[in-house]
C-alpha cells in the first residue's frame, strides 16, 4: 500500500513539470543550430548587383562588412545606411543573405538632374533634391542651373537646405523637388535645359528642349502640370511641328498656352532694372492657346 501511494506521488510530480521536457529539447537544439550557425555560415564574398557608378569593390567597402564576418550576424538596415552615407549616387541599397557564404548587395543608382551654385562651389543634386557631387563651374556640364535658391551648410548625400527663417525658401525647395520627382516619374529629367528658376514667389520657370521655356505655379499638382507638358509635346510632334516660345501652364489643370516670345532669366532682370515684371516674372506676348493641353491627340495617363 505504502509502495502504491509513493508510486502515485511520483507520477504527479512527472505529470506538474512534464511540459519542461519539450521546451528543454527545444532551447537545446536552438542552441545547436545558432552555434552552428556562427560557427559555419562565414562571409567568404560579397557579390553586387546594380552599380554603374561605383565598382562593386566600392560598394562593398563602403558596406563595412568584412570577409569572414558572421553572415547571420549582419545587421542588413546599418550595412545599407552605411553605404547610403558614404557613395551619394546610390538611391537605394538591399542586402541579401546567399547561404552558405554570400552577401548580396543590390543597389539602385540615381544621377544628377540639376545643378546648383553655393558660394564658389557648384553641386549636382539628383531629383529627390540629394546633393551628389561638388565642384568647380565645368562640374555643371549641360544641367540646367536652379535659380532663386542660395543654400547653406552644403554637404555630400544630403538634401539641399536653406535658410528657414526665409518665409518663401523652404517652400520653393519642396516644389523644386516636387517638380523634378514629377519629371522623373515621367523619364522628362533629360529634357531640361539651361535654368531652373524659382525666383519669383508664384510661378517656376524652366528650360526644357530647345528654345521653350515652361512655367508652372509654384504650388500645386506636379504630376498633373508635368503629364500637360507631355501631352502638349506629344502633340506637337505628331504634327511635325516644334515647340518653342513659352508654354505657359499656369491658368489650369487642363489649360495651356503657347506664347510666342520665350521667357527667360536674362530678360527677367533686364524688366526688374526697368522697373517692369510682377514677382520678378515677364509675361511674354500671347500666342497660341492649346485649350487642354491636346488631350484629344495625345494618349492618357
Amino acid at each position: 500500500m505504502a509502495a502504491r501511494k509513493k508510486r502515485n506521488r511520483h507520477r504527479r510530480r512527472r505529470g506538474r513539470f512534464g511540459f519542461l521536457y519539450p521546451l528543454l529539447s527545444f532551447l537545446i537544439i536552438f542552441a545547436a543550430i545558432l552555434a552552428g550557425s556562427v560557427a559555419f555560415f562565414r562571409v567568404n564574398q560579397v557579390t553586387v548587383v546594380g552599380n554603374s557608378r561605383y565598382t562593386a569593390e566600392e560598394v562593398a567597402e563602403a558596406s563595412g562588412v568584412q570577409i569572414g564576418d558572421n553572415l547571420c550576424l549582419i545587421n542588413k538596415p546599418k550595412t545599407a545606411q552605411s553605404i547610403l552615407r558614404r557613395l551619394p549616387y546610390v538611391e537605394k541599397v538591399s542586402p541579401v543573405r546567399r547561404l552558405p557564404d554570400t552577401l548580396e548587395l543590390r543597389i539602385t543608382e540615381t544621377s544628377a538632374v540639376a545643378a546648383v551654385q553655393a558660394e564658389e562651389s557648384w553641386w549636382l543634386l539628383d531629383a529627390d533634391g540629394k546633393l551628389l557631387e561638388q565642384g568647380d563651374a565645368s562640374l555643371r556640364g549641360s544641367l540646367p542651373q536652379v535659380l532663386g535658391l542660395t543654400p547653406i551648410a552644403p554637404s555630400l548625400g544630403s538634401r539641399v537646405a536653406v535658410d528657414q527663417e526665409t518665409e518663401e525658401a523652404p517652400l520653393k525647395v519642396e516644389s523644386l523637388r516636387a517638380l523634378l520627382s514629377a519629371l522623373a516619374e515621367r523619364g522628362m529629367s533629360g529634357n531640361l535645359t539651361e535654368f531652373i528658376d524659382l525666383t519669383a514667389s508664384n510661378v517656376i520657370y524652366f528650360g526644357y528642349g530647345e528654345g521653350l521655356t515652361v512655367a508652372v505655379p509654384m504650388t500645386g499638382d506636379f504630376d498633373k502640370r508635368v503629364f500637360s507638358l507631355q501631352r502638349v509635346m506629344e502633340t506637337f510632334a505628331q504634327r511635325g511641328e516644334a515647340v518653342t516660345g513659352t508654354l505657359d501652364l499656369t491658368y489650369g489643370d487642363e489649360q495651356a498656352r503657347l506664347l510666342t516670345s520665350r521667357w527667360t532669366p536674362a530678360e527677367q532682370t533686364g524688366n526688374e532694372q526697368e522697373g517692369g515684371g510682377t514677382d520678378g516674372a515677364s509675361q511674354p506676348e500671347a500666342g497660341t492657346d492649346t485649350g487642354d493641353a491636346g488631350a484629344a491627340e495625345s494618349p492618357a495617363a
